[in-house]
């Protein structure tokens, strides 16, 4: 079986929580670093495809998302989200964590464990 995957901003505590989480549990994960590599559409795709939850939280609603200019209400279709992802992968929400086809956003921050014990 693949080892669960964690979309991580080493900037971010709760990013840093689940990777912690993680190596508590003797969970051997796959990290990737999103800004430093950037999911690219079909894994974007899969993401929303996959999310437990409406496909809008996967979009970070920040200073730098009002910043642009941008709308929450633009941001409630699959497409749209995986389309602004793709110009602004800052904006994915973070921690991320994949299991097989399970795709969880980290918050609150006990959703890590019972998804990697899962």
């Amino acid at each position: 079986m693949a080892k669960p995957v964690i979309f991580h901003n080493p900037k971010c505590s709760t990013s840093c929580h689940a990777l912690a989480t993680a190596t508590d549990l003797g969970v051997e994960v796959e990290v990737v670093e999103y800004l430093k590599t950037p999911p690219d559409r079909e894994r974007l795709q899969f993401l929303v495809d996959h999310l437990e939850g409406p496909v809008a939280d996967l979009v970070r609603k920040d200073a730098y998302f009002k910043e642009l200019g941008l709308s929450a209400d633009d941001y409630t279709e699959p497409a749209a989200v995986v389309d602004l992802l793709l110009r602004e992968p800052r904006l994915l929400q973070r921690p991320l964590v994949v299991k097989g086809k399970r795709v969880v956003i980290g918050r609150p921050k006990e959703r890590i464990a019972e998804v990697l014990q899962s």
